[in-house]
């Protein structure tokens, strides 16, 4: 008699039970994909609104928002503020916040994207470890506002 052929149910009853079991927990670990949710900042008074050179060429004093950038998980955007030709303050105004894991991400994420433009006073800052997506969306808002600012 073949060896598979033995009437053995128990065995078939454990492989078929770890099985559903791998199946179940390779299908629970699946991230699902859900729209983005934009959190947004209180709008700026009208005579700083979002990039119409508020910022008044590069020694003048500002709040320019850059560009919105839709990344994988979501748009990034970020505000400046300029002052004497530095940049002063700079806040993200909308990013990913669908569940918990973006939560998490961006809580340590946009804190250290922040010190890092502010210290380099350009677009020209690290990734953030874990945050490749947020960092570079920030980038390339943070370069648009940049961009506005000095035109």
């Amino acid at each position: 008699m073949h060896p598979l052929r033995k009437n053995r149910p128990l065995r078939r009853i454990v492989l078929a039970s770890a099985a559903t079991v791998s199946g179940l927990v390779m299908l629970l670990s699946l991230k699902p994909h859900t729209p983005a949710t934009i959190v947004a900042a209180p709008a700026p008074a009208p005579a700083a609104s979002g990039g119409s050179g508020a910022a008044g060429g590069s020694t003048g004093t500002g709040t320019v928002t850059g560009e919105s950038v839709q990344t994988r998980w979501g748009p990034v955007q970020v505000r400046i503020t300029v002052a004497g030709g530095r940049i002063t303050e700079v806040t993200a105004v909308a990013y990913p916040t669908d569940n918990p894991r973006d939560q998490e991400i961006n809580s340590y994420a946009l804190p250290a994207l922040r010190r890092e433009a502010l210290t380099a006073q350009s677009a020209d800052i690290d990734t953030v470890s874990g945050a490749t997506y947020t960092s570079d969306g920030y980038r390339r808002s943070l370069q648009s506002a940049l961009d506005q600012a000095r035109g």
